[in-house]
Parts: C-alpha cells; sequence; structure tokens
C-alpha cells in the first residue's frame, strides 16, 4: 500500500453498521454543545467536513478545540446537539467511531520509557491491526518517521520532530479513514512543521479526512477548509481566501529573508 493510502478493510462492519467510505460528509455536527457545570466549552456549533478535505479549527488556547474533538473521537460525551463521524453517531456509537478514527492528541500519546519499536508494537495491539500485518505497518511507521536508526532508542530520547512523526505512525496504524490531530506541530520547530504538513496533505490526497487543531494562524493556508472558534462558538467558517476577503480588514505585508541562519526581526505593515 502506497505512503498514506487508506484502508477500511478491517472496519466494513464496525458496531454492525458498515461505513460507507464513499460518503461525501465525514463529519457532521448541528448544536454540538458541551458544559462543566457552569462554563461553556462549546456553544451549539454546527460543522460539516467532506471526505478527503483538511479542515482547520483555528483559535486561542482555551477556546474548545480539544473539548470538540474529544466528543467527535468517542470519548468524551456532548452536553447536547447532535452529531455523526463516518456514519456513526456520537452518542449512541462511541465505541464504533473510535475504531474507524485516528486521534494524535497535543502531547503526542506516546510512552516515553518505552523505546521507538515498542511504542509501535504497543499502538499496533491496541489499535487491533491484525498479526499478519503488524510488521508491514511498523515498517511504513519508521520510514515515514525517518526514525528506522532509532528503533532501539527510548522515546524520551528522540527530537521533537521525530517524536511528532512517530506518535502520527502511531495515531494510523490502523489504516484509519478519519485522523483528528490535536495541535500537531505545537512545541516543534519551524522545519518540522513544514514537514508535517507536507505529511499531512500527502494524507488528504490518498483520500483521509484530516480534522486538525492550531493557533498558528501561518497553518490556515494548508487547510482545504477551516473554521474559527472563540469562547466556544464558531465566529467564521470557508476557505483560507474566503477568510482573507471577508473578514480581514486592513491588507496585511509580510517581509521574508532568505538569510535564515541569521537573527533578524520580522516587521508587519497594516493599513
Amino acid at each position: 500500500m502506497e505512503r498514506g493510502a487508506v484502508s477500511v478493510e478491517n472496519n466494513d462492519n464496525v458496531g454492525g453498521k458498515a461505513f460507507n467510505v464513499h460518503a461525501e460528509v465525514a463529519v457532521q455536527v448541528r448544536g454540538l454543545r458541551r458544559t462543566f457545570g457552569d462554563f461553556v466549552a462549546v456553544d451549539s456549533i454546527d460543522l460539516e467536513v467532506k471526505k478527503g478535505e483538511i479542515f482547520g479549527f483555528l483559535g486561542p488556547n482555551g477556546a474548545g478545540k480539544s473539548t470538540t474533538i474529544r466528543m467527535l473521537c468517542g470519548l468524551l460525551m456532548p452536553t447536547g446537539g447532535e452529531g455523526t463521524v463516518g456514519g456513526f453517531d456520537i452518542v449512541k456509537e462511541p465505541e464504533a467511531i473510535k475504531k474507524i478514527v485516528g486521534y494524535m492528541s497535543q502531547k503526542f500519546s506516546l510512552y516515553d520509557t518505552l523505546t521507538v519499536e515498542e511504542n509501535i508494537n504497543f499502538f499496533s495491539g491496541i489499535y487491533n491491526v491484525r498479526k499478519e500485518k503488524r510488521q508491514a505497518r511498523k515498517e511504513w511507521t519508521l520510514d515515514m518517521a525517518r526514525i528506522r536508526e532509532y528503533r532501539s532508542v527510548l522515546t524520551s530520547t528522540l527530537a521533537g520532530g521525530f517524536k511528532q512523526r512517530l506518535a502520527l505512525g502511531c495515531a494510523i496504524l490502523h489504516e484509519p479513514p478519519i485522523i483528528f490531530l490535536d495541535e500537531p506541530t505545537s512545541g516543534v520547530d519551524p522545519i518540522s512543521r513544514r514537514n508535517f504538513w507536507g505529511l499531512i496533505r500527502e494524507m488528504s490526497d490518498a483520500g483521509t479526512t484530516v480534522f486538525v487543531t492550531t493557533h498558528y494562524m501561518d497553518e490556515a493556508d494548508y487547510c482545504d477548509r477551516l473554521a474559527l472558534i472563540y469562547r466556544g462558538a464558531i465566529i467564521a467558517e470557508g476557505t483560507p481566501s474566503e477568510l482573507r476577503n471577508e473578514q480581514m480588514k486592513r491588507d496585511v505585508v509580510e517581509l521574508e529573508t532568505d538569510h535564515v541562519s541569521r537573527p533578524w526581526k520580522s516587521y508587519r505593515y497594516t493599513t
């Protein structure tokens, strides 16, 4: 199977309900709401993510991005609203959803006291990857993350970029058709961030639906569509160009330099 390719061979009858890989909509929610006591974390949002697209969920820390992803992954029950992920109901069928999605959390979900190879073996078991496919999926992950020579090294000793790609590989060992990435580029260097987005684009081109949260404004252009969330509410939605044309009231001029090895100041000019 090609790099980033998607298979639902193991998931064609999850929870007694077939996952329709040809469905146009991969994720759909209406009035999704989550409260913690009197605090409203997610405030009755509507979302629709098409199959195979990169959907960005952009907002500051505490805006409700992670809470939304946890509800969509079947890890947290909504307080109100309804929705489906891969055709499965987020309220009634959370266990079925867990089997057809990949989830990469902010902390990369890896075990630092295990070696690279031990982490891959562990997540292969967690995701119930068939035994005859585990070796091939392990080799794919090592190649994708470019850490083959580190397979016996403790994960805690890896650089941020390597750990980031390993976490992604572990999250998609079972080749899910939908993946949720919760601020996957937070805390890694700019080059690793750019390379990581290249991997995301490859997966999207192969048909995988990618739902990714970020608080980096410059990452919005990597997305096919995005929604802006603030204090639990969606305040804008559209393609990056649509949001720039409709929401930005001033021009923004960015200055770039080829001398990236030298200390330099970045200036932003607005009119």
